[in-house]
């Protein structure tokens, strides 16, 4: 289900992370806005099944397709820091036609962002972050992602 593999491709190069972006994920969903997430999951690995057979067919507009994440762990954000955890985690993504076209209509889960897109995210707000005490922060996060590359 191309709908489910854009979404997820775009969600681990970051693009839920600001509010601009968030326009490139719109024509796969059915919510007009983020919640305000305080946190963000870092992964590796990210797998949609291209088996049908593997999906669960609710009837001809709708489907549930499981998607597995290899998660390294989570950014809080309100903290900036890292928290490993090596797990996976399955998120069962239910897709139906709305209005002529495929979308996601749940759930609507926290930004799972690729591990090497996270450092550069927090490397670019650390760059440009003004207040001292916060850009020391935000390179002791930097530093812990990396540890985990």
């Amino acid at each position: 289900m191309e709908v489910v593999k854009r979404y997820v491709l775009l969600d681990q190069k970051g693009a839920r992370l600001d509010a601009p972006s968030f326009d490139t994920v719109t024509p796969y969903i059915d919510w007009r806005e983020e919640p305000a997430w305080r946190r963000v999951v870092v992964v590796q690995k990210t797998i949609v099944p291209e088996d049908y057979r593997k999906w669960e067919i609710l009837n001809n507009l709708e489907v549930v397709i499981p998607v597995t994440f290899h998660v390294r762990g989570a950014v809080y954000l309100e903290t900036a820091t890292f928290v490993p955890e090596e797990t996976t985690e399955e998120v069962r993504f239910h897709v139906k036609v709305v209005g002529n076209f495929w979308r996601i209509v749940s759930p609507v889960i926290p930004p799972h962002v690729g591990l090497k897109r996270m450092v550069s995210f927090a490397r670019e707000a650390e760059v440009h972050e003004q207040d001292e005490t916060q850009r020391i922060v935000l390179a002791v996060l930097v530093d812990s992602l990396r540890k985990v590359e």
